[in-house]
């Protein structure tokens, strides 16, 4: 089992030199992925009285693509991972494109994890339709697999017209490993078909064996061995519960987990406390 961290967004800071940290450290105590959570806009909810979703427009979000385009050149091992790009609020062309940069600069560093998002605030002020966004996610991973992989191509999809035509540079991976986040049954589905790996939402236990079993299915129907599907886990590093971060990485590895990310965000942490924080981890855990 792969273990990396997720990247402090909501908390690490404007701070360069905080941020060059925090990604050499976690390379250096051993590492393998570091995981960022993709907001584009956050949304005042002054005026949203009945606004549920857990970010705003006071939460900082660093955007993925520049800031891996950043951490190739001060970064050597680090594998870098979205989890996830709200890929239907963007343009798949351009996205193809940004993605293949990051995977070239970074000598095939690069996991993409995608997913459908939930904030329609996002999805209006970059001008995409929000009530279709899982049809559209489908397609999107067909159009970037085929410019990742051929030099020209020709397209015509319910949503993409591609007039022969090509983005240059490839990337090193061919193609880029594209992993889907989310719970819902019509999810499962998709990660069986088509994904190469899961993001699931909460922790190991009935429900995620249940989901598991969805994969499996949507994976054997399309003649799939679904044992090169990938799952990466998550737990918390809340302080004082050292015990628990080791009963919660165990779980994973026996849920099957191949990677496992370790988040440090919520507890309000400073920059320096994020970075212990991760420390500790591998002293505790190894």
């Amino acid at each position: 089992m792969r273990i990396g961290v997720v990247f402090p967004q909501t908390e690490i800071g404007p701070d360069v030199e905080v941020v060059r940290e925090y990604a050499q450290v976690a390379e250096s105590v051993g590492y393998e992925h570091l995981l960022v959570y993709d907001h584009v806009l956050g949304a005042d909810t002054a005026d949203r009285p009945e606004w549920r979703g857990p970010y705003r427009l006071n939460h900082q979000f660093h955007e993925v693509f520049v800031l891996f385009g950043y951490l190739t050149g001060v970064t050597n091992t680090l594998e870098l991972v979205t989890g996830v790009v709200i890929l239907p609020q963007r343009q798949t062309v351009l996205v193809a494109k940004q993605a293949a940069e990051i995977d070239r600069l970074s000598k095939g560093r690069l996991r993409l994890g995608v997913g459908i998002g939930w904030n329609e605030v996002e999805y209006q002020g970059l001008n995409e339709r929000f009530d279709n966004r899982g049809k559209r996610l489908e397609e999107q991973i067909d159009v970037m697999r085929a410019l990742w992989t051929q030099e020209s191509v020709d397209f015509q999809g319910r949503y993409h017209t591609i007039p022969k035509a090509g983005i240059n540079p490839l990337p090193v991976q061919q193609p880029i490993p594209v992993w889907i986040g989310g719970y819902a049954d019509v999810v499962m589905q998709r990660i069986g078909r088509m994904a190469d790996g899961w993001f699931p939402g909460g922790q190991p236990g009935d429900d995620l064996k249940h989901s598991m079993e969805k994969i499996a299915s949507a994976a054997d129907a399309v003649g799939r061995d679904v044992s090169t599907i990938g799952m990466e886990g998550r737990i918390t590093l809340r302080p004082d519960e050292e015990a628990l971060w080791v009963e919660q990485t165990e779980a994973w590895r026996a849920a099957g987990a191949t990677h496992l990310s370790v988040n440090t965000m919520g507890a309000g942490r400073t920059p320096t406390q994020h970075i212990e924080a991760i420390r500790r981890y591998r002293e505790v855990v190894g």
